[in-house]
C-alpha cells in the first residue's frame, strides 16, 4: 500500500507529528473497505449483507459522508507502513490530528507518542534509606487479641436501642428538592452506629433509636457527589432491627478452641514474637517505597500527555471494574469518600505519572544492570498464576496469548527483578543514620497480621500482576 511521509516534526521530547500523503490507490482500497462495512451495517435492500455495489452504498449514505468513511478506512494500513519505514514505534494508539482532502490525494497529520527513555538513571548503589521499626508493646498485643475476638464476634438481635458499635438494619430515603435521591437511598442497609459513614448526621440520628423507629434529619450531600455535592437534602430512616456484637469471653478455653495455644499467656507471648518478626520483615516494603520515591524524585523526564492519558484510562478501568465487583457505583464511591470529580481526576493523573516514572526507572535499572527474563522464569510465573486463578495451566496460557498479556507479564517480572536489585544495593539506616540489619527478603506467612486495617480501594491500588481472566 503506497504512502509517503512528507514531513516528520518533533513537537516534544517523545512526540512526533507525522504528515502522510494517502495516494489514489490507497484511497480506492479505503472506498472498497468502507463500502463493504457500510453495506453490512445498512442492510441494503435487494443485496446480501456486505454485497451491495460501491456506487449503491455511496448513494445511500451520501457522497461526502462516504468519502469521509473511505478516508478513515484508508489511513490505518497506510499509517502502519509509513511507521515501519520511519522506524517509529508508538507507545499508545496514534491520534489523528488533521485531514486535508485535496481530491486526488489526501494529506493527514498523525500525532505519534513514543515510549520515553531516560538519559541517566539516578544513582541507587549505596543509597542510604531510613527505616523505622516500631517496638511491639503490650498494648499492641492487646489490640491484636481484641481484633481476633472481633473476628469471632456474633451478631445477635437485641430489643434495646442502638448505640455506638451496634449495627442497625435500616431503609434510608433521601430526598433532594422533594424527589428521591437514589445515591443517598438504600434498602436493608446494615449500618454501624458511630462509623461516620454514608451521610453526615446519620450517627446522631440513629444513636438511641430502636427497632420500628423512624428518624429524620436534614443534612447536605458530600461535596464529592458531582454537581449535587453540598446541596441540602432531607433524610428519613426506618430502623428494622438492632444487632449487637457479642464478643467471645477471653478465656484459656476459648484460646484452645480457636488457636494452637493452650492459654492466653502463651498466645500473647507468641503473638508478640510474630508481630515483631512481621514488622522487621515488612520494613523491606518501607525501604522499597522510600527508595523508589527518592529515585523517582531524582528523575528528569517529561512525560508525553498522550501516554499519561492512556495510563489514566488504564487505572480508571481497573478501578471501576473493582467497584463493579463490589456492587458500588462510581457516584456512590465519590459520595462515600467525600471526593469531587476534579480531585479524583487530579489524583488519577498523579498516580498515572507516578506509575509511568516508576516503570521508566525500573526499566532503566534493568537495562543498566543487564537484567533479563528467561523463559523458565516466565513459565514458573504462569504456573503460579494459573494456580491462583484456579484454572488449568493450558487454559491460562491460552488466555495470556489471546489477550496479548504474556509480554506484559514478562515486563512485570523484569521490573520486580529490577526492584530486587535496587534493594540489594541500598543501605537501610535508622533515624540516627546507623546501619540497620534486616532479615533476608523472603516471603513469610503467619497466623496473624500486624494489625493494620486494610486500606480502602483507590485508583492507584496496584499490587502487581493479577491472574488473567479465563
Amino acid at each position: 500500500m503506497g504512502a509517503s511521509v512528507t514531513e516528520l516534526r518533533e513537537i516534544g521530547p517523545f512526540e512526533r507529528m507525522v504528515t502522510l500523503t494517502i495516494p489514489p490507490e490507497a484511497l480506492e482500497a479505503g472506498k472498497r473497505s468502507a463500502a463493504a462495512r457500510l453495506a453490512k451495517e445498512a442492510k441494503v435492500k435487494g443485496f446480501r449483507p456486505g454485497k451491495a455495489p460501491l456506487k449503491v452504498v455511496e448513494t445511500l449514505v451520501g457522497v461526502e459522508a462516504f468519502r469521509k468513511e473511505a478516508i478513515e478506512d484508508a489511513i490505518p494500513p497506510v499509517l502502519t507502513k509509513a511507521l515501519e519505514e520511519a522506524e517509529l514505534s508508538p507507545a499508545v494508539t496514534p491520534r489523528l490530528a488533521d485531514i486535508r482532502d485535496g481530491g486526488e490525494t489526501v494529506d493527514v497529520d498523525v500525532l505519534i507518542t513514543l515510549w520515553p527513555t531516560l538519559s541517566e538513571v539516578p544513582e541507587y548503589a549505596g543509597m542510604r534509606v531510613e527505616v523505622d521499626i516500631p517496638e511491639v508493646g503490650e498494648d499492641d498485643v492487646t489490640a491484636q487479641v481484641e481484633r481476633m475476638r472481633r473476628q469471632f464476634a456474633e451478631l445477635e438481635d437485641v430489643s434495646r436501642e442502638g448505640f455506638d458499635g451496634d449495627l442497625v438494619l435500616v431503609d434510608v430515603n433521601t430526598s433532594l428538592d422533594g424527589a428521591e435521591y437514589s445515591a443517598g437511598s438504600a434498602k436493608d442497609m446494615l449500618y454501624e452506629i458511630g462509623s461516620g459513614a454514608f451521610l453526615s448526621g446519620m450517627d446522631e440520628a440513629l444513636r438511641g433509636a430502636g427497632a420500628g423507629s423512624i428518624v429524620a434529619f436534614d443534612t447536605a450531600l458530600p461535596q464529592g457527589i458531582g454537581t449535587d455535592g453540598g446541596k441540602p437534602v432531607k433524610v428519613r430512616a426506618l430502623v428494622k432491627q438492632v444487632k449487637a456484637k457479642r464478643l467471645p469471653a477471653l478465656t484459656d478455653e476459648w484460646v484452645k478452641e480457636v488457636s494452637e495455644f493452650e492459654s492466653i499467656a502463651e498466645m500473647r507471648a507468641e503473638l508478640a514474637v510474630q508481630m515483631a518478626d512481621i514488622r522487621r520483615r515488612s520494613a523491606w516494603r518501607h525501604v522499597e517505597d522510600r527508595a523508589l520515591a527518592d529515585l523517582v524524585a531524582a528523575l528528569t523526564v517529561e512525560l508525553p500527555a498522550g501516554l499519561v492519558e492512556a495510563e489514566m484510562d488504564s487505572i480508571f478501568h481497573r478501578f471501576a471494574h473493582r467497584l463493579e465487583e463490589q456492587g458500588v457505583r462510581f457516584e456512590q464511591y465519590l459520595a462515600l469518600t467525600g471526593q469531587d470529580d476534579k480531585n479524583f481526576v487530579a489524583d488519577l493523573r498523579s498516580q498515572a505519572e507516578l506509575n509511568l516514572k516508576i516503570r521508566l526507572l525500573l526499566e532503566g535499572v534493568a537495562d543498566q544492570e543487564g537484567i533479563t527474563v528467561e523463559r523458565p522464569e516466565l513459565e514458573d510465573a504462569i504456573t503460579a498464576l494459573a494456580a491462583v486463578a484456579r484454572v488449568s495451566r493450558e487454559d491460562y496460557v491460552a488466555a495470556l496469548s489471546e489477550g496479548g498479556r504474556e509480554l506484559a507479564l514478562a515486563g512485570d517480572i523484569l521490573r520486580r527483578k529490577a526492584i530486587d536489585r535496587i534493594l540489594d544495593l541500598v543501605v537501610p539506616v535508622d533515624a540516627t543514620g546507623a546501619d540497620v540489619e534486616l532479615p533476608p527478603r523472603a516471603e513469610t506467612k503467619s497466623v496473624v497480621g500486624d494489625g493494620d486495617d486494610a486500606a480502602g480501594a483507590s485508583p492507584g491500588d496496584d499490587d502487581g500482576p493479577e491472574p488473567a481472566e479465563v
